[in-house]
């Protein structure tokens, strides 16, 4: 069970490996990339930040979340900060589990709620010159 903030490109294989158990016959994982268009603009690339420590706390809360309402044998999020350019791997999940359906569900609740809780910051820069900081809300719980 991990979930980190990190300034180095996402190594699928080697989060993946972590997860393998032998009670485990499913897995499910979710990369998010890098696109080159958002609400109309063309995008030329885009950076994440994010207060790690308080980032890291509620992802670790989310994980065990996930482990304890889906049953799920082991998880993993790794969230990405700093610059991206289009293509990269922004976010990446991954849940081992004894049944495939317990290990979707926890995939997708894990990407939603580290989406919706976990306080990091994106800026896009535009083709056009122009920078905006973009889904820039959080609801952490205490």
């Amino acid at each position: 069970m991990s979930f980190s903030i990190s300034d180095i490109p996402v190594d699928p294989t080697a989060l993946r490996a972590d997860l393998l158990h032998e009670a485990s016959g499913a897995y499910v994982s979710f990369e998010g990339w890098v696109r080159n268009h958002n609400e109309g603009q063309a995008v030329e690339a885009l950076e994440y930040s994010a207060y790690k420590p308080l980032a890291e706390k509620e992802g670790h809360r989310i994980i065990a979340e996930a482990i304890e309402r889906f049953g799920i044998e082991s998880a993993a999020c790794v969230h990405r900060i700093g610059p991206l350019s289009i293509g990269d791997i922004a976010v990446w999940v991954g849940v081992s589990s004894p049944h495939r359906g317990a290990a979707f569900d926890a995939c997708r609740y894990i990407i939603d709620e580290t989406k919706a809780r976990v306080p990091i910051w994106k800026r896009e820069h535009y083709q056009s010159g122009k920078t905006e900081w973009v889904n820039c809300h959080t609801e952490i719980k205490t």
